[in-house]
């Protein structure tokens, strides 16, 4: 396996994500034969079908490094494209992929630099970890007031990549475009029949009835009570979701909740009806909108 793949898989497995469903599919399917997983099963037991699902995956992204941001009359454009992952080390989309800490650099720079009169987040992410993103959607609320800070959407914003629109003071999507997926999701992946088929048994030493439980669950099945104390994890992971976004947009945690994480397209009006965004917008009429009030 190589670097790449390496890196997204230990960012997809065994721990919460923000992101579309179909797209945590459609990566697990591209690393599916890498990793000798058989079969993909959904929530409620239905099949992925991982070699129809893969098409087209591989060759996302690699843009390559650059540096920071641009700078076009006086707004620093941040980009958020691909998955969106804790640490990258790029300060630019690479591979399909932006790393919260590259955002995270850039925004704080921005709102430093004389050069720069406003933020704009340009967004297209199905989202993707969960680890830093509530942090970064933090940070991002506290700079509002110093600087305008504006999510446009060039097409998509959902899940994680939500988070982080919602912590801005005004979101803009395109017609075509969607918000919302405000909510979590886990994949656990059991190799234990695969192992047992190429008689291979897996025995875990350790200390502590709990030590290594998930890493115990893909090698010997997973059982039940695990997926239990999961859903547990998930639940509060989603809570938090619902809260940062009900607190960034000034909208009840119950009219978030009451979504159930459906994603909302710009074009019936539901996601500027639901309070999820502020104006549909195409990306270019956006930030010509946003040029307007700095004067």
């Amino acid at each position: 396996m190589n670097e790449r793949f390496a890196h997204l898989s230990q960012r997809l497995f065994n721990r919460p994500l923000a992101i579309l469903p179909g797209k945590a599919e459609l990566a697990m399917a591209v690393l599916a034969d890498r990793l000798g997983i058989a079969h993909l099963f959904r929530a409620d037991g239905s099949v992925v079908e991982i070699h129809a699902s893969a098409a087209g995956f591989e060759e996302e992204g690699g843009a390559g490094w650059r540096e920071g941001y641009d700078i076009i009359g006086g707004v620093a454009v941040i980009e958020v494209e691909g998955m969106l992952v804790q640490r990258l080390g790029t300060l630019r989309p690479y591979c399909g992929m932006t790393g919260y800490d590259g955002l995270r650099t850039n925004l704080l720079s921005a709102v430093a630099d004389p050069a720069v009169k406003a933020v704009a987040f340009i967004i297209s992410s199905p989202g993707g970890e969960v680890a830093a993103c509530f942090d970064l959607a933090d940070t991002i609320f506290a700079a509002r007031g110093e600087k305008p800070i504006w999510a446009i959407c060039a097409e998509e914003a959902y899940s994680a990549a939500y988070a982080i629109a919602s912590a801005c003071d005004h979101i803009t999507v395109p017609r075509t475009g969607g918000v919302g997926s405000i909510g979590v999701i886990s994949m656990v992946v059991d190799f234990s029949q695969a192992l047992a088929e190429g008689g291979i048994a897996v025995h875990f030493i350790h200390h502590g009835k709990r030590k290594a439980e998930v890493g115990r669950a893909e090698m010997q099945g997973v059982k039940p009570d695990l997926l239990a104390r999961l859903q547990v994890e998930i639940d509060a992971v989603g809570e938090l979701f619902i809260e940062t976004v009900a607190r960034n947009r000034g909208v009840s945690p119950k009219a978030i909740r009451a979504l159930e994480a459906a994603c909302l397209p710009a074009l019936t009006g539901e996601a500027v009806k639901a309070g999820l965004a502020d104006a549909v917008l195409a990306p270019d009429a956006a930030f010509a909108a946003l040029l307007t009030t700095l004067g």
